[in-house]
């Protein structure tokens, strides 16, 4: 059982604070494991306090930056996993301060990786990665040996990020791997503006009674729901198999993101939506239709999404209805 594999271990998640740390800290609490999380709460980014309130009993979480490289030194010491997630996530905001995009998703993770080597180098590393880097893609679905081709600086720099723990996963033995992620979503996300996901906005807009824009309508995607995102950073973590590799994550269903309003609406039984041209600055960096191929990780570690679309959006509806002030 893999919560054999983390009960007393000791666990450090950077941007614990935030959506996915947030909810993987409450699984490894679950399985016994004890959990550091580091946020520095910026505004702009997903971390939240109601995000880990109900573990405020059984983490330690230190407000720091992960690119104070001394504050690692100290966090780092006897830890057994660290999951990065600590990192910048919107597109349009990388293209607009590009040198903070460089300063949070490059410089942080070369200062855990430095301090790993320094004084951990024992310590296994999950980078959150993500579909972004690809760019537009030339055939789909996308598989991990697609040219990476990013069309925003957040591409960029997620891209540095990943070759990174590569790099010192080959060079320095730290044993590392990284998941490339796609439009996660689930309770605990950003809903108050879409740095981190659209779709958190769409669930806002229509708990609020109010309509919500569809910029195009017939863009594919994949969508893999939290809990499934969280099992296979947990998968990773555990496999030695894992080391120097990189792998997709997806969702079980492909849809075109008109297909998905509907979803959405059909799910809370109320609300609706109106199709719109994409914003020009929005249409610049979009990377059209996007799905993975997700073989690689169910070969090598049994991965696979289990949250189908629409109970996914209906217990993010759930959680919203209850917590939306916690959010906006």
């Amino acid at each position: 059982m893999i919560e054999e594999e983390f009960r007393d271990r000791q666990v450090l998640i950077t941007g614990g604070a935030g959506f996915i740390g947030s909810n993987l800290a409450a699984r490894l609490v679950g399985y016994g494991a004890v959990v550091t999380l580091i946020d520095n709460f910026v505004t702009e980014c997903g971390g939240n306090l109601f995000n880990i309130s109900g573990l405020k009993d059984h983490v330690h979480l230190n407000i720091s930056d992960v690119r104070d490289e001394t504050s690692l030194h100290y966090l780092l010491k006897g830890k057994d996993f660290v999951f990065n997630l600590a990192g910048q996530t919107s597109h349009l905001d990388s293209m607009v301060n590009p040198y903070r995009d460089l300063e949070t998703n490059c410089l942080a993770s070369l200062s855990i990786l430095e301090a790993c080597r320094k004084i951990n180098p024992e310590v296994k590393i999950v980078y959150a990665s993500t579909r972004q880097i690809y760019g537009k893609p030339d055939f789909l679905p996308v598989n991990e040996q697609h040219l990476l081709r990013p069309t925003d600086v957040n591409g960029i720099n997620k891209m540095a990020g990943e070759w990174y723990h590569i790099l010192y996963n080959n060079v320095y033995g730290i044993r590392a791997c990284t998941l490339r992620l796609t439009n996660t979503y689930g309770p605990r996300m950003r809903v108050k503006d879409a740095r981190q996901t659209f779709l958190g906005v769409w669930l806002r807009l229509v708990i609020e009674g109010k309509e919500f824009e569809v910029w195009g309508g017939d863009q594919l995607r994949d969508f893999t729901y939290v809990d499934d995102a969280v099992d296979a950073f947990l998968m990773a973590a555990v496999s030695e198999n894992a080391n120097g590799q990189i792998y997709n994550l997806g969702g079980e269903s492909v849809v075109s993101l008109k297909d998905l309003a509907e979803i959405l609406v059909a799910a809370s039984g109320t609300g609706s939506f109106d199709i719109r041209e994409f914003p020009s600055d929005r249409k610049a960096i979009d990377i059209g239709d996007y799905y993975a191929n997700f073989d690689a990780i169910r070969a090598a570690l049994g991965w696979a999404p289990k949250v189908d679309l629409f109970e996914g959006i209906t217990r993010c509806l759930t959680y919203y209805q209850e917590n939306l002030k916690h959010y906006v």
